[in-house]
């Protein structure tokens, strides 16, 4: 079972650092996308928070590795054993939250289209993001709080709970209902709404951005349910030493498969959004266009040097007959330059 364990949290740093790559590249170019090359809307406001508290809850996740592959050797210090507790906790209560938004957002659009137009504006959804933030801190705190600095053997520091077996269960259930089931609900009932109205409706036109944020939430959930049910599992079974060795061999799966989620949204973006691929495209055309910027205009004007002896030529032709004498060497001058011109530029 001890080897078990062992090559869990071997397969766990692997894992990890793949998330780690993929999602820092994914969330970046999100983040690109929805803020500086989409036009701002209330459904870019949500995307880009999503990417935002995905790529914060990254950028500390190179904290957990060092930490993992050390066999959990905490070597950054008793406040950023706290600070990276809170990052993962708002990761979590952030996305969440921002999934009830959306679709509580959705909703009212389906249902309530006229107050919709008139009240659904980037300001207000801005200042939604804000206040889901400023919630998702403020949830995320007491988890900061019971972590601390722990001594082991061989003079091993780690990073683990300083709270009592009581204060662990109120935790635990408390980010369960606030983290995983109220929003749940809220967002079952909605969907529920959504789609009794597009039956009355029967509208069968841009389902896309619908399936889009359909995609994530479900993602988010199929991530984060299994962490939740094994964090019970643990508090069931702490004092049963075997099935508390396969609850941990759970609890390092089930925490990669919750980290995943943060590297699984700009993938859903990217397959099923039109309007992102589309984005994509440009911003991979400039790129293109400035890194061959140089060679393009040295071939420009290798082409304008041609065309501008084509027109000397065609002027030539035009005159008398003893300056087309005359032109004609000219002319075929021209025509030597511009081979000479041609096989330069072939040969650079």
């Amino acid at each position: 079972m001890d080897k078990a364990i062992e090559y869990t949290r071997i397969v766990s740093v692997v894992i990890y650092c793949l998330i780690f790559i993929a999602g820092i590249l994914g969330n970046g170019l999100v983040i690109y996308v929805t803020g500086f090359r989409m036009k701002r809307t209330v459904n870019s406001v949500w995307f880009l928070n999503l990417a935002l508290a995905d790529f914060l809850f990254l950028t500390f996740l190179i904290f957990t590795i060092i930490s993992t592959s050390n066999n959990y050797d905490w070597r950054f210090g008793k406040v950023m054993c706290k600070l990276n507790t809170i990052v993962i906790c708002v990761n979590m209560f952030a996305s969440i939250f921002l999934l009830s938004a959306i679709s509580l957002d959705r909703c009212l659009s389906t249902w309530v289209v006229v107050w919709a137009q008139n009240k659904r504006t980037v300001c207000k959804a801005q200042l939604i993001s804000a206040g889901i933030w400023a919630t998702a801190v403020v949830c995320s705190i007491p988890f900061g709080i019971f972590r601390d600095l722990r001594k082991g053997q061989n003079n091993t520091t780690y990073c683990a709970h300083s709270h009592t077996t009581e204060q662990k269960y109120m935790l635990t259930i408390f980010r369960f209902i606030v983290g995983f089931l109220i929003p749940f609900l809220v967002i079952f009932v909605c969907y529920v709404a959504i789609g009794v109205r597009a039956r009355r409706l029967q509208r069968t036109k841009k389902q896309r951005p619908r399936r889009v944020i359909f995609s994530i939430i479900f993602a988010f959930f199929i991530c984060w349910l299994p962490f939740h049910v094994f964090q019970f599992l643990e508090l069931q079974y702490a004092s049963n030493p075997d099935l508390r060795r396969v609850v941990h061999i759970g609890l390092l799966l089930t925490a990669c498969l919750a980290f995943m989620n943060s590297c699984l949204n700009p993938i859903l973006y990217v397959f099923m959004c039109e309007e992102f691929q589309r984005k994509i495209k440009q911003s991979i055309c400039l790129v293109l266009e400035s890194a061959l910027a140089e060679d393009h205009l040295s071939f420009m004007s290798s082409r304008s040097l041609s065309s501008h002896l084509s027109r000397i030529s065609r002027k030539s032709e035009s005159s008398t007959p003893f300056e087309r004498k005359d032109t004609g060497i000219s002319f075929t001058e021209c025509k030597v330059v511009i081979t000479e011109e041609r096989d330069t530029g072939s040969t650079e």
